[in-house]
C-alpha cells in the first residue's frame, strides 16, 4: 500500500511539473487541424520560442489537434507614456516580442534593425537584448488622443492594416496605437478604426496603388497568375523573371495589391495532407499567404500550391535578398 501511495504521489509531481501553469487571464489556443506552431505564433504576434517556452515544448514541430497552448502576452502594446527606449534609441527586448513587432512599433523595417545590430537571423532575438533603433533618438509617442473630429474607417473584406495606413498616409504603428490593436494581422470586416487626426486620405487613389514607376529606386513584384510568372521590377525595368507555381482552383492565390509585411529565412508549413520543415526564404504579403522557395517539386509554371507562391529555391533566395519589408506585390490574371 505504501509503495502504491508513493507511486501515486510521484506521478502527481511529474504531471504537475510537465504541465504549464495557467495564470489568471491567460489566453489559451486550442490547436486546429492543419495548424503549426509558426502560424499560431504569427496569429498572436509572438515568437515560436516564446510559445515553446510557455508550453514546455521540447520539439516545436510536435503539436497535435486539440492541444491547449498558453499564449504568452505580447509586450508590444504599452500604456501611454511608457517606453522601452533609452535616450540613446535603444530598445530592450521584452518577453514575447519579435523583431517584426518591434520594427512595427517604431515605424522602421525589420531589415533596418537587423542591419543596425548585426543580426544575421531575424528570428533569433532574446529577452533583455538591447537593440539600437535606427533613426530613433527618443521613445515612441504616447497613444494618440483623438478629438471629436477624428476620422473613422470601417474595415472591408480583404483590407489589411498596412493598406489602410497607406491610404491615410499614416504609419501602421499610428493606427495600432490609436486603436489599441494587439495583433496588426487580426482585423476584421465591419471593425471601426480610428484614424489619427493628422492623417490625410489619398482621395481617388487606391490604397495599394503601385509605386511610382518614374522613381528608378522603386521596387515592386508582379505576379501573373495566367502566365504563372513572377517578375521583379525596379521602376519600369524588369530586373528578374521566373516561372512560379501559385494556388490550385480549390486553394487560390489572392488577387490584389499587397505589401510584404514580414520575412523569415526559413519556416515550417503544414496543412491538410502536407508538412514541410525549413521552407526557405519566406516572405508574407497577406495573412498566411507568402512567396517562398519550394524544394519538393519542380513543376514551376503550373498551379501546384495551397495558395502561396512557390518559387525555385535559387530564385527565392535572390528575391528574398532583393525585396524589402514594404515592397509592393501586385497579383493579377
Amino acid at each position: 500500500m505504501r509503495r502504491l501511495w508513493c507511486f501515486g504521489l510521484a506521478l502527481v509531481l511529474v504531471l504537475s511539473l510537465a504541465a504549464p501553469a495557467l495564470g489568471q487571464g491567460s489566453v489559451v489556443h486550442v490547436v486546429q487541424r492543419g495548424e503549426n506552431l509558426f502560424r499560431i505564433a504569427l496569429r498572436y504576434g509572438v515568437t515560436m520560442d516564446a510559445l515553446a517556452t510557455a508550453n514546455r515544448l521540447r520539439d516545436p514541430r510536435l503539436i497535435y489537434v486539440g492541444q491547449r497552448l498558453i499564449i504568452p502576452a505580447p509586450a508590444a502594446v504599452r500604456p501611454a507614456g511608457s517606453t522601452a527606449l533609452s535616450s540613446a534609441g535603444v530598445h530592450v527586448v521584452g518577453r514575447g516580442e519579435n523583431l517584426y513587432r518591434i520594427a512595427l512599433r517604431y515605424g522602421v523595417t525589420v531589415q533596418a534593425i537587423a542591419s543596425a545590430n548585426g543580426i544575421v537571423n531575424a528570428n533569433r532575438i532574446y529577452v533583455g537584448q538591447r537593440l539600437a533603433i535606427p533613426g530613433i533618438t527618443t521613445g515612441p509617442s504616447p497613444l494618440v488622443a483623438l478629438t471629436t473630429s477624428a476620422q473613422t474607417y470601417i474595415v472591408r473584406r480583404g483590407d489589411t492594416l498596412s493598406a489602410i495606413a497607406l491610404r491615410y498616409r499614416v504609419s501602421v504603428w499610428a493606427l495600432v496605437q490609436a486603436n489599441g490593436i494587439r495583433n496588426p494581422s487580426l482585423i476584421y470586416p465591419g471593425q471601426v478604426l480610428r484614424i489619427p487626426p493628422d492623417a490625410s486620405p489619398s482621395v481617388g487613389v487606391a490604397a495599394t496603388a503601385p509605386l511610382s514607376t518614374g522613381d528608378p529606386s522603386s521596387r515592386w513584384i508582379d505576379i501573373d497568375l495566367s502566365a504563372q510568372r513572377l517578375t521583379a521590377y525596379q521602376g519600369n525595368t524588369a530586373v528578374r523573371s521566373t516561372p512560379v507555381s501559385t494556388g490550385l482552383p480549390r486553394t487560390p492565390t489572392p488577387v490584389g495589391q499587397f505589401r510584404i509585411y514580414v520575412k523569415y529565412d526559413s519556416a515550417s508549413m503544414s496543412g491538410p495532407g502536407y508538412h514541410y520543415a525549413n521552407v526557405p526564404h519566406v516572405m508574407y504579403f497577406y495573412r498566411n499567404y507568402s512567396m517562398h522557395g519550394a524544394f519538393w517539386h519542380s513543376n514551376f509554371g503550373r498551379q501546384m500550391s495551397h495558395g502561396c507562391v512557390n518559387l525555385p529555391p535559387s530564385q527565392a533566395q535572390w528575391l528574398y535578398g532583393w525585396a524589402r519589408v514594404g515592397t509592393l506585390v501586385k497579383i493579377h490574371y
